[in-house]
């Protein structure tokens, strides 16, 4: 009997990790509307995630909420021939981030608060019956970082902050297996799991003057563990034996993140600001999974990833058109950490290009209502799983609307 190959569980690693179709730059409203930059400016509470050196330049303390709509469409086409091709089914993700901080007094040198956001997270509903079934049908995924902060402006030039990393996430998976019922359907293995990890995110803030600023943050690798997995199987009686119900432990290591940032503003309204991002993907070289039980059928994986370490750059732009209301724009290139053999359908990428624009609008002085839209595409690549043998072209499209609400106290 073929022996399982349970790759699916490397969407896990890939959700959780990749600078792709599942990360999630979505952690703050104005920043998403900027390309996602926004290390050096300390536009709100926000900055809790992108630079917690930035929260002790807060003017008060600040309430922010936001939510994010994710319907990523993934393509499929077959190659050499191209004969076949499939898509994902549309689905709607809901990723959203929270925060809560400031100084802690009027005039204090500290900054305290805590965020919640959902930096990895998506699903993906493939065919019943599409060529890549037996390496992933569908997965949902979600994942939460808690991020208790401390800062501390030196003087009025230069602050710092800190906070503590907590992250915890599920999956849930399906893939058909090839052994067949009497009608000539797939048997099916269904895949749950919770993961989790602790890290910490740090940050310079640096004002230079009231025209220009600089950033450096920080975010620290993270290992997600996953100790108490269970694995099921829907097979004919007769492979019951092969594929029994058994738990499975793992280690999906998130790279570290070394982001270097600017603001500058070269008239009164309109900040211009830019990051550079510096991603440690090459330690993610292979991901492998332990389970409780074993068969001829059901083995221990080991699965090349030998992902390599990226540079992305995002630029953007905000014009305050008048006292309530500021509009934003921007864009990014983000580029893959794959190797073009070793890309698997339950972890698509490619370089990937996204242009964003926004705005905020304050109904009363202290009330920010905020709005975005993000956009990511992809070109057509060939690419192929070596492990597996499966090929084909993918590209990746996803519009992403976003809204947003924060109070300054």
């Amino acid at each position: 009997m073929k022996k399982i190959s349970l790759l699916t569980l490397s969407t896990l690693c890939a959700g959780m990790t990749y600078a792709g179709s599942f990360q999630l730059n979505l952690q703050g409203m104005q920043q998403t509307a900027m390309g996602g930059s926004g290390v050096a400016w300390p536009w709100d509470v926000s900055t809790i995630f992108f630079n917690p050196g930035g929260l002790s330049r807060l003017k008060g303390v600040e309430a922010y909420a936001s939510g994010y709509f994710v319907s990523p469409h993934i393509r499929y086409v077959s190659s050499p021939e191209g004969s076949l091709s499939s898509d994902t089914k549309m689905h709607t993700s809901t990723p959203f981030a929270v925060y809560v901080g400031g100084p802690l007094k009027k005039d204090s040198r500290w900054g305290l608060g805590i965020g919640m956001y959902t930096p990895f997270g998506n699903s993906a509903n493939w065919d019943y019956n599409w060529p890549g079934r037996y390496v992933i049908r569908s997965i949902s995924l979600e994942s939460f970082f808690v991020q208790p902060t401390l800062s501390y402006r030196i003087n009025d030039y230069v602050s710092v902050g800190a906070g503590f990393v907590y992250g915890f996430g599920t999956v849930d998976i399906k893939k058909a297996i090839p052994v067949q019922y009497a009608n000539g359907a797939d048997g099916t293995a269904m895949l749950k799991g919770n993961a989790n990890g602790i890290g910490f995110n740090a940050g310079v803030q640096i004002k230079a003057t009231d025209y220009l600023q600089f950033g450096v943050s920080y975010r620290s690798a993270v290992d997600m563990k996953v100790n108490n997995g269970n694995a099921n199987f829907d097979v004919p009686a007769a492979a019951a034996a092969s594929f029994p119900a058994t738990g499975f432990s793992s280690k999906l290591p998130l790279p570290s993140i070394l982001t270097v940032g600017f603001g500058v503003r070269p008239w009164k309204k309109l900040v211009l600001q830019g990051d550079v991002v510096f991603a440690g993907w090459n330690s993610y070289d292979s991901l492998k999974f332990d389970f409780k039980q074993h068969t001829s059928s059901l083995q221990d994986m080991h699965d090349p990833r030998n992902y390599k370490n990226t540079v992305a750059v995002r630029f953007g732009a905000r014009y305050q058109l008048c006292d309530e209301l500021a509009l934003m724009a921007g864009a990014a290139y983000d580029p893959t950490p794959t190797q073009s053999d070793l890309v698997s359908p339950d972890a698509v990428d490619a370089d990937r290009t996204c242009l964003s624009g926004g705005l905020t609008y304050k109904p009363v002085p202290r009330l920010s209502l905020m709005a975005a839209v993000y956009y990511t595409t992809t070109s057509r690549r060939e690419v192929t799983y070596t492990p597996d043998n499966f090929q084909g072209a993918y590209q990746i499209k996803s519009v992403i609307p976003a809204v947003g609400i924060s109070y300054a106290f």
